[in-house]
């Protein structure tokens, strides 16, 4: 490319812009800021789990200016990202925005007041996953190291702003667990206390999944949706429930997939690994797949051209 080439260059992009109105964010005003919103989840990180995250040297002397600080940070940076989240809902809406502020320290208050209880049930998570993984040899390698407790920690947050209705900032949230962890959890999901996914990649929970406590899921288990409905237009109907209910204690192994928003699990069934299930099962069920059959040969058997792959 030469500089004379340059303006040329220019004015395609700029005509691309003005041809199709996706995927630009021009002549408006109002957009959260990813960044900022991965502060405030650090921020939470910090105050669900003190001494793990961020500052290390506490002490019952300084722990509660400490836990001050970090609340006054974190309700400033979650009152302007709910706001903005709030105003370019309402601005792509062609609504008033004059009360996304009002509306902001509302749910920022509400949700800062849900902690001490987020905190509560986090704490059966890590115990979950301590007494579900032979190989944890103490709760600090758990919340240190463990990719699954903190997707767990990021939706617990998100789903709650996901509850009170606010745009952008709960995805936002619980994508950056997914690329930080391998676990994909929708905040619209509802999940029960002592929560636990063992190895997390590959975990995926749709939003309207339901689980009941002490659910466990291995590696790669799927929560889907079976089809997604359509009107007469042929458009997706959203807000339907797509995807499956898991009741109380109940365990899916590693690649299970479950789809349906009418399949239940029952409580206390164990679905086996690569199990694929479209249909409800009872409590207590235990499901699994027929064995394949394998073929073993010795190093010094003649080799067949279907073998080896």
């Amino acid at each position: 490319m030469t500089d004379a080439s340059l303006p040329s260059l220019v004015d395609a992009l700029l005509e691309s812009y003005r041809a199709d109105e996706r995927g630009h964010h021009i002549n408006k005003k109002f957009l959260p800021s990813r960044d900022e919103i991965i502060r405030c989840v650090q921020l939470l990180l910090q105050l669900f789990y003190p001494g793990y995250f961020g500052r290390q040297d506490l002490t019952d002397e300084n722990v509660r200016f400490h836990v001050g600080c970090l609340l006054t940070e974190l309700r400033s940076g979650l009152s302007k990202q709910i706001e903005l989240s709030l105003c370019h809902q309402a601005e792509s809406c062609n609504d008033c925005t004059t009360t996304c502020s009002v509306e902001a320290r509302r749910v920022t208050d509400a949700l800062l007041s849900k902690l001490p209880s987020i905190r509560a049930t986090l704490l059966r998570d890590v115990q979950a996953a301590f007494d579900g993984d032979p190989a944890a040899t103490s709760l600090d390698e758990v919340i240190l190291s463990y990719p699954g407790l903190l997707a767990v920690t990021v939706y617990r947050v998100a789903h709650e702003l996901y509850v009170m209705r606010v745009p952008l900032m709960p995805r936002i949230m619980s994508e950056w667990a997914h690329t930080n962890t391998g676990a994909d959890i929708h905040p619209g999901a509802e999940i029960g206390a002592s929560f636990f996914i063992d190895h997390a990649t590959g975990i995926v929970v749709g939003e309207t999944s339901v689980l009941g406590a002490n659910v466990k899921l291995y590696q790669g288990v799927t929560l889907g949706a079976l089809s997604h409905p359509k009107d007469e237009r042929g458009r997706v109907i959203r807000g339907t429930k797509r995807h499956p209910t898991v009741e109380p204690g109940a365990t899916l192994y590693a690649n299970a997939t479950v789809l349906g928003g009418q399949t239940v699990v029952g409580e206390g069934s164990v679905v086996g690994g690569s199990v694929f299930l479209t249909k409800s099962v009872p409590p207590g069920a235990r499901v699994a797949m027929k064995p394949p059959e394998l073929s073993v040969r010795g190093a010094d058997a003649p080799r067949e051209a279907d073998f080896e792959i």
